[in-house]
């Protein structure tokens, strides 16, 4: 069996989609599978073709085992829509081109978003011969319409169409979250959605196993402070402006502090809102390599996973919760629906606060402070429940199950 994945986002850049489909690959691979990967050179997050890749249209190189094709894609540092369009359809362009000459293959299962890369994923499917799995991560163009990403109703239009021809041209559709797969259901119910969830790998997450080194040291921190930490993109959607506000109302605990680790859009502006609240008790670190996260999470002792309060965010899992809870440690969730479900109600694994309610912030900070003897527990529940139901190597065999299941059925 040959699989290709096409994907604008993949290692060495860090991020969701990157681990994700690569954790994905590599035990595919160890299956019997023929993986191979196209993708952009790597650029994300800072929007700057990496050193060691500059100055190559394409390349071609084998991580674990796994061979990735890369093809051209334009950057800039540009927050404009033209320039956001311009890196989106630059790859659409390119990975076609490059695409058409790799052979053929049986399935082409293409990362979305960005959702224009659907016009590729279907002129390649064609092209090779390869059965098209559309993979889901996030609703688009729902999503940038709720959030108010995008408003011009032609834009909107063409982007629906679109995402309605991905599906429709799909042998099946996988969606990263229970309420993804039931959204396309609802719209599409003539075509078949399997949950591929996203996970951790539990033997690299492994508590028992890491040091947690010097982080604390390194950081200014006491063995005494208890750290609230947020490990990801610095993004609109994940509303982190109620942490800086929690921050500030709670500054008579001088033993709590909040680490906010990543890169992203909202940066500069949650830098701003620190310096005018004057918060010593807020510390923003750069991202660091997957390698390194373990033992990062390691040494912090809640996991802050907040979301903006939207309906559409009901549905959504975001990937920094698998890796705290892995490493035994307890979240603090700001997202309603699925992710509470999961972690809260079924897990036991940490507390829920209502989504950009600082209040309820601040009282559930508050509590952990005065009840500390409980993120060891919470931490126990965390670590079983993921392994038993978002166990990557589970999840990668229930998706061979069904490519062989597609590949044989004519």
């Amino acid at each position: 069996m040959k699989l290709l994945i096409l994907t604008q986002y993949y290692p060495p850049e860090i991020g969701a989609p990157q681990n994700r489909l690569h954790e994905l690959a590599v035990r595919l691979k160890k299956s019997g599978v023929e993986v191979e990967v196209l993708t952009a050179l790597p650029n994300y997050p800072k929007m700057e073709v990496m050193p060691e890749y500059k100055n190559a249209r394409n390349r071609f190189e084998i991580i674990d085992g796994i061979p990735v094709h890369r093809a051209w894609i334009y950057v800039s540092q540009s927050k404009g829509i033209v320039s956001r369009l311009l890196n989106y359809f630059s790859f659409v362009w390119s990975s076609y081109w490059k695409g058409r000459k790799l052979g053929k293959y049986d399935f082409l299962m293409v990362e979305s978003p960005p959702l224009f890369l659907g016009y590729s994923a279907m002129a390649l499917s064609k092209r090779l011969n390869a059965k098209l799995i559309f993979n889901v991560s996030d609703l688009w163009p729902e999503s940038a319409e709720k959030l108010g990403i995008v408003t011009n109703k032609r834009l909107l239009k063409l982007a629906y169409n679109l995402e309605a021809s991905c599906y429709n041209k799909s042998t099946f559709i996988t969606g990263q979250t229970e309420g993804i797969v039931d959204d396309i259901k609802s719209r599409f119910p003539t075509k078949e959605v399997f949950w591929l969830p996203n996970g951790v790998d539990v033997d690299f997450y492994n508590p028992e196993k890491i040091d947690a080194g010097d982080f604390r040291t390194k950081n200014g921190f006491s063995n005494d402070d208890l750290l609230f930490f947020y490990g990801g993109i610095l993004g609109y959607a994940q509303g982190l402006e109620v942490v800086l506000h929690a921050a500030e109302a709670i500054q008579d605990l001088k033993h709590i502090h909040f680490i906010l680790q990543g890169s992203g859009p909202e940066k500069e502006k949650l830098e701003a809102l620190k310096n005018s609240f004057a918060l010593k008790n807020v510390h923003f670190l750069p991202p660091v390599s997957k390698s390194e996260m373990p033992s990062v999470v390691k040494s912090i002792d809640v996991a802050l996973v907040p979301l903006k309060n939207l309906p559409l965010f009901q549905g959504a899992i975001p990937s920094k919760v698998f890796e705290a809870l892995a490493m035994k440690k307890p979240i603090l969730l700001g997202v309603d629906g699925e992710a509470r479900k999961h972690f809260i109600t079924n897990a036991q694994a940490g507390l829920f606060f209502q989504p950009e309610d600082v209040t309820d912030l601040v009282n559930q900070i508050r509590f952990l402070s005065d009840n500390k003897s409980q993120l060891q527990e919470m931490g126990e529940n965390a670590r079983k429940y993921v392994s038993e139901f978002f166990n990557r190597n589970n999840i990668a065999e229930t998706f061979l199950k069904k490519l062989i299941e597609k590949q044989n059925f004519k």
